[in-house]
């Protein structure tokens, strides 16, 4: 399984951009997204960012991978906090799914 981390562009050169999640850089392919600004956040996989995402995005797939992880470490109590915007939200079916009247 492959997992998209969101990371933040620190400098951009091209379709070639250093980016940062925690404190770790990494070097990213951008050639499916084209040249971003610093500061931007970018999906990535394998080393290639696939989609550009707003920041509250980020910190939510950020905080999902976070789940995730406790989950694997056998800490899946107290993983609520995680999931604020979802907890008291009622569950929405996708637009093309919903009966139309």
């Amino acid at each position: 399984m492959c997992l998209g981390v969101p990371m933040q562009v620190q400098s951009c050169e091209g379709n070639v951009a250093v980016c940062r999640t925690d404190n770790q850089y990494e070097t990213v392919d951008l050639s499916l997204l084209g040249p971003q600004e610093q500061g931007t956040w970018v999906l990535v996989f394998l080393g290639t960012a696939r989609e550009v995402l707003t920041e509250q995005r980020a910190e939510q797939v950020r905080k999902a991978l976070l789940a995730v992880k406790a989950v694997m470490n056998g800490e899946s109590d107290n993983i609520d906090h995680l999931f604020i915007d979802l907890i008291e939200q009622e569950p929405q079916l996708p637009v093309h799914l919903q009966i139309k009247n």
